[in-house]
């Protein structure tokens, strides 16, 4: 559908790959394919090889084409939601008897789906400190087909040697995969760094406006890509025509949208970090933060995501999510508003009582593109 942008720059490719004018009209942004079926020219007789929405559709495959363009990929696969996207993915590298090295610090969703979904198939896991690649390697046995990262973590903000892991997962004979949801493809590009898939929930920075729900692979095989598409198809939870258009908007302006937001978010850390009522702040551009030299090393600026803890324990930490104004007070990340949340409570209270459980005094942030004193100013008054 498009052409090959690979010699491009990133931004270049944020905007372009994918989107080449439509052929009919010559519209200049991919139109919103809604349909469900096509009309063959004879049994068998595809036009652009379109049958089924389910199978293919050019509105998601222009976003798909996107996808493996920014992440440096071979295939990209567009999902209904990013579980819906860790869960072919889990169906398609495992079968029960198999393990899996998961991080101590993840999307509680993402520990949800293999503690009460994954594992009732057979799969087991072992938790691991992945930013500790001895700790990973210590963790993989004869039977580990997968180790899985995400960097920066969520919602402690954990860094991740990727190509350290990448080389533990080879000596393995493991996948490594990649959920690259918190720094997006513009400020980290873990294909290069040795990731066999890369995961998103393009709900988040890569969609950047709180509109949409998708998720996504990103295969640096072809083989595996191919095998991926497979299960997508077989399994069904396919981004629908308007939710993949809405994301290959989002994608557009990515690359400013994410400079804003880490420029916002290390000026937030900062403040933090001198608020008498702040006893610890999270985030990766803090110069004493133990994952920062990994971080400087493998991204290109440090996100948009802070988190940070409070003196007098959950209550006080709640009560500051209470009086936040500016900030809003909702689940979900990246989009250009705002967001503040409290983990223990709301996306992590699936962990609760597990090995990934996280600290009842943590505030989590994600830092819009809003003006960066009025953020400092609704955040010092909502601390007190």
């Amino acid at each position: 559908m498009s052409d090959d942008h690979s010699v491009h720059s990133f931004e270049t490719r944020a905007i372009h790959a994918g989107n080449t004018a439509d052929p009919l009209t010559g519209a200049v942004v991919p139109p919103i394919y809604q349909v469900s079926t096509y009309k063959q020219d004879g049994v068998g007789g595809l036009r652009g090889g379109y049958e089924y929405s389910r199978s293919a559709n050019p509105t998601r495959t222009a976003l798909e084409e996107n996808l493996a363009a920014i992440e440096g990929g071979r295939r990209g696969l567009a999902f209904a939601s990013g579980l819906a996207a860790e869960d072919a993915l889990l169906r398609t590298l495992l079968a029960p008897g198999a393990h899996v090295v998961i991080p101590n610090d993840a999307y509680g969703g993402t520990f949800r789906l293999f503690a009460k979904v994954v594992q009732r198939w057979g799969v087991d896991f072992s938790v691991a400190d992945t930013s500790d690649p001895a700790a990973v390697r210590a963790a993989v046995n004869d039977r580990t087909k997968v180790i899985w990262v995400e960097t920066p973590s969520n919602p402690l903000l954990g860094i991740t040697d990727i190509a350290a892991v990448a080389d533990v997962a080879r000596s393995a004979g493991a996948k490594l995969v990649v959920d690259n949801t918190f720094a997006s493809p513009y400020l980290q590009q873990p294909i290069a760094l040795g990731a066999d898939v890369v995961v998103h929930s393009l709900t988040k920075y890569m969609g950047g406006h709180s509109d949409v729900v998708g998720g996504a692979l990103i295969a640096a095989d072809a083989e595996l890509g191919e095998e991926l598409a497979y299960h997508q198809n077989a399994m069904g939870a396919v981004a629908g025509p308007f939710d993949a258009w809405l994301v290959l908007r989002g994608i557009k302006t990515l690359p400013v949208r994410m400079d804003r937001h880490s420029e916002n978010a290390e000026r937030v850390a900062e403040m933090l970090t001198r608020h008498p009522k702040v006893t610890q702040v999270l985030y990766p551009g803090l110069p004493e933060h133990p994952g920062h030299e990994v971080a400087a090393k493998q991204m290109k600026a440090f996100g948009g995501m802070v988190s940070f803890r409070v003196e007098g324990g959950e209550a006080a930490a709640v009560a500051v999510c209470d009086r936040a104004k500016l900030f809003t007070l909702g689940e979900s990340l990246g989009g250009v508003e705002s967001l503040i949340e409290h983990p223990g409570r709301m996306t992590h209270a699936s962990v609760v009582g597990s090995a990934l459980e996280v600290p009842g005094d943590l505030v989590r942030l994600s830092v819009g593109i809003e003006a960066a004193d009025d953020l400092l100013a609704d955040l010092t008054q909502a601390l007190g």
